[in-house]
């Protein structure tokens, strides 16, 4: 047998032997969004494949999944069905953080600058929502929307009757004589104001910078796989930027979003008018190390304690611990269960990614 026959067998046995080899699979991530201005991105990411392109660059699998019922994909985030999910600050501590599910905080997205809302059929003002019943998601980022409001014109809850609501029934909701008041966000609030008999008396233009949304990830999922959070910062940010374009790319994008959103790319953006979007990863770490990050969230766990959303054994509104990018904490050192983590907006500004 020539040498050259000899080292043909060899390379043929090497193949077969690394064709026996199993083949590792991809790291896969499953992450929920439902329907609101500032969560559309996720879903051009998505369909763009510009997701898909951050994933294969580290060498992951990542699938992006809408649910139509907001608190529902939380719910399951929680649940562990989902490594991430987007959701408003508030949510992510009274739901998976006060249930025990220690969850970080990559970015925030945007805050609500108009989309969220409250809603009359009769009145022309927010003092003209006294005695009515108020169609919501209760004990939600609404709920505690609603409350900031009613400050505002020396109103309480007790002045009300409040409706538990899921977002996905709202508009249909709003057509029904015996509802009268209601507090949503968009896109349900435009469906909504396109009646005759829908009157605006209040959104968030009037508490910029306190409803905040943003990507939260299971914590010990991205501890164990860092490659998640950088993939979903990168595709986010890459997003955000098209998106942004006064391009034909960026009107595309506008319009695919859009009609995802059940509108049109006008439509769509009018909302985005009343969404302030973190454009660059610069902004977005800036605002979560500003102290008023954590000032506004200790506000927030003080109306959570208040409505028993902290569990049944809590016994403060810092039962729950949460710690910032800035480097303070609020509440239990021991029970540390949301975080604010902006190392990875850091490498994306430094262009690191």
């Amino acid at each position: 047998m020539s040498r050259f026959t000899r080292r043909g067998l060899a390379v043929l046995g090497l193949g077969a032997c690394l064709l026996a080899q199993p083949v590792l699979a991809k790291e896969q991530f499953r992450i929920a969004w439902s329907l609101y201005p500032g969560f559309m991105p996720m879903e051009y990411a998505r369909t763009s494949g510009i997701m898909d392109k951050w994933a294969k660059k580290y060498g992951i699998e990542v699938e992006i999944v809408q649910v139509n019922d907001y608190i529902e994909g939380i719910n399951q985030y929680s649940a562990g069905a989902f490594d991430a999910c987007l959701m408003a600050t508030m949510d992510a501590l009274t739901i998976p953080a006060a249930g025990g599910v220690d969850s970080t905080l990559l970015t925030i997205g945007d805050y609500s600058n108009g989309n969220d809302a409250i809603i009359l059929k009769h009145g022309s003002s927010l003092a003209d929502i006294k005695g009515q019943p108020v169609n919501l998601i209760q004990f939600s980022v609404s709920h505690y929307f609603l409350a900031r409001a009613l400050e505002s014109v020396g109103l309480s809850e007790r002045d009300l009757t409040l409706v538990n609501t899921s977002d996905a029934d709202m508009v249909p909701l709003f057509g029904q004589p015996a509802v009268t008041a209601m507090v949503t966000w968009n896109p349900m609030v435009s469906d909504i104001l396109k009646r005759d008999d829908a009157h605006l008396v209040f959104d968030s233009r009037q508490m910029p910078g306190e409803l905040t949304d943003g990507i939260v990830v299971n914590s010990a999922t991205v501890a164990k796989h860092p490659e998640l959070a950088k993939a979903l910062i990168g595709a986010w940010f890459e997003t955000l930027a098209v998106m942004g374009e006064d391009s034909d790319a960026g009107r595309e994008a506008r319009s695919v979003m859009g009609q995802a959103a059940g509108t049109d790319r006008a439509g769509f953006e009018r909302q985005l008018d009343a969404t302030y979007l973190f454009a660059t990863p610069a902004e977005a770490g800036a605002f979560m190390r500003d102290p008023a990050m954590a000032q506004t969230m200790a506000r927030i766990a003080e109306f959570s304690y208040a409505k028993g959303l902290l569990g049944n054994g809590a016994t403060s509104a810092g039962a729950v611990g949460m710690a910032f990018a800035d480097g303070s904490r609020y509440g239990d050192a021991n029970n540390v269960k949301l975080r604010f983590d902006d190392q990875y907006l850091r490498l994306a500004a430094a262009g690191q990614l």
